[in-house]
């Protein structure tokens, strides 16, 4: 790989210099080579990275130490094109399948174009009977979605009570017991907020010579790396400068921090992220409890900035029965758990071998929480929280849903390429409950409208104004099962307050029925976007609240 004293520069794949955190160097002057390694790193590890190189005894070779931000910064110069086209087409060239690259493949195209043709052929041919057949479906999708988040959610429940009489160990695991720890912060446009993100994450509480956080800003977001800069982070948080390339998705920047990332485990946090000081800890003593199926545990997620507004509200109380009686529910019945886009907890090893998230699925943490369950893996939820900025304005809101029920439709799409064999790895109960989750959720944001148009016209005309079009039996269907499932998706939702003893919110879970107008809008966006604009990532803008987190007390936990 050298020749020592001819000139020569060495020469190291991308690999072995990410694994041993050496870097190539420009030569001396006088042509000797020159490699860099990491400052942090001990002796021992410095010199088995050393012999990566295959150097021989007597090589004249200069060995500089730089500090990780430097060596971070001269990696991802040198290998730059490697980087890119590995943290953008990775998992496709590995399992192309797997990827949402292409929106449909083989022979979901014919399939679609076939049943496309069919519905319009039925229409014209059957106008009246198609109509009553559409509502009677929709409305039957729509319960059956619903009631399958009231039964889950019941599980999880359980779950809590099982949790209540039998707490977990509290014991406090030795710092020295404790594995590296590695955090990725992906940011975009956060230069309002860059700095408060330093100080939360500067409250975790972990050794910090076993911690490391990377905060992946992107290449052209100067303001904020200034911004972070000028934070004057301590020295186990440093700033990765993401490489410029498309898609440019959050998922893309994640995969270069998962390349550099050095800890035995990793964590995913959101620039407006909160988390409770022990999280890291919680995690470890999950995964140490579970089995080596583990892949990742999940923590809750909620909102600081509850009752700033009536969007705040009722996006704390989805939140709410989401992550503390969903997830338990999905867990408890060992069913497949798409993730959050935050405190996700990972061993590293782990998700690397998952191929880290597709950064062309535009909810690549869902995706890649389906990817571990159809891989026969599994995930987990801790009991801990992480504080979040609820959305507080309607067009941001529809901006982040529409991307977000989007990713759903592509995570559809993709896991259902090869149905046998996912029933054959997964098994059956979790492929039925990936579909009535992953593939339901957005069929009920798609049904509300039709099912809303009818229950208006039947009581603008009344039952027997719609005779001409729906016999009885089908108008009452369809209205029983939109009054069923706003019954028990607002129950779960008061559920959810209770639980966070967040008791002046329970009432206003009494307006979901208007919340899902909006989810309906940002369904039919989604749908447009999955046809037209299917790996288009719509940001999300933070900082828009006027509640002051630090200045806030501990928001009140779940009852635990």
């Amino acid at each position: 790989m050298v020749r020592p004293g001819s000139g020569e520069d060495v020469e190291l794949s991308l690999e072995t210099a990410l694994r041993a955190r050496l870097v190539v160097l420009p030569p001396a002057a006088d042509g000797t080579p020159r490699v860099g390694v990491d400052s942090s790193v001990g002796r021992a590890r410095r010199g088995s990275a050393l012999r990566a190189l295959r150097l021989p005894p007597d090589a004249d070779v200069v060995i500089e130490e730089m500090a990780p931000a430097d060596l971070d910064a001269a990696l991802l110069a040198t290998y730059r094109d490697e980087v890119l086209d590995d943290a953008t087409l990775g998992l496709w060239r590995r399992a192309p399948e797997q990827s949402a690259r292409s929106v449909l493949v083989g022979w979901q195209k014919p399939v679609s174009v076939v049943v496309l043709l069919l519905l319009v052929l039925v229409l014209v041919r059957w106008p009246g009977q198609t109509l009553v057949a559409t509502s009677v479906v929709v409305g039957a999708a729509f319960l059956v979605g619903v009631a399958f988040k009231f039964w889950t959610s019941f599980r999880g429940a359980r779950m809590e009570e099982l949790i209540r009489l039998a707490p977990p160990s509290q014991d406090r695991v030795p710092d020295d017991d404790l594995p590296r720890y590695t955090v990725l912060v992906p940011v975009y446009k956060e230069a309002n907020i860059v700095a408060r993100l330093i100080e939360n994450l500067g409250a975790l509480d972990y050794p910090t010579h076993l911690l490391e956080v990377l905060v992946l800003v992107e290449e052209d977001d100067d303001e904020t790396r200034d911004a972070a800069l000028a934070a004057h982070p301590p020295e186990h948080i440093r700033v990765v400068v993401v490489p410029d390339g498309q898609p440019r998705t959050k998922p893309r920047a994640c995969n270069v921090g998962l390349m550099l990332a050095t800890g035995e485990m990793l964590v995913i946090y959101d620039a407006e992220d909160r988390p409770d000081p022990d999280q890291l800890r919680k995690a470890v003593a999950a995964f140490r409890a579970g089995s080596d199926r583990l892949v990742c545990v999940q923590a809750a997620l909620n909102y600081f900035n509850a009752d700033e507004n009536l969007l705040t509200r009722m996006f704390t109380l989805e939140y709410s029965y989401w992550f503390d009686y969903m997830l338990p529910g999905l867990e408890y019945g060992t069913l497949p758990i798409p993730l959050g886009g935050t405190s996700n907890h990972f061993r590293t090893d782990a998700l690397r071998r998952l191929g880290g998230w597709d950064p062309f699925n535009v909810t690549e943490d869902a995706d890649l929480g389906i990817r571990a369950s159809a891989e026969g893996l599994s995930v987990g939820v801790i009991d801990s929280t992480t504080y979040e900025e609820a959305n507080s304005r309607y067009g941001n809101f529809v901006r982040q849903r529409s991307r977000w029920i989007k990713g759903y439709m592509q995570t559809t799409l993709v896991h259902v390429r090869h149905p046998l064999r996912l029933v054959q790895v997964a098994g059956l109960r979790q492929v039925l409950a990936f579909l009535f989750l992953v593939a339901g959720t957005p069929a009920a944001f798609l049904a509300v409208p039709v099912l809303y148009l009818v229950f208006v016209a039947s009581l603008a005309l009344g039952p027997g104004g719609l005779a001409v079009l729906f016999p009885g039996w089908a108008l009452w269907l369809s209205l029983a099962n939109l009054g069923v499932g706003s019954v028990l998706m607002t129950y779960v939702s008061m559920m959810g307050a209770f639980k966070r003893r967040r008791y002046e919110l329970v009432l206003w879970a009494l307006l979901n029925p208007f919340y899902w107008l909006l989810h309906a809008v940002a369904a039919y966006k989604a749908l447009w976007q999955l046809a037209f604009r299917p790996h288009y990532w719509e940001k999300t803008d933070h900082g828009l609240t006027r509640v002051d987190a630090a200045g806030l007390d501990d928001p009140v936990p779940a009852g635990r």
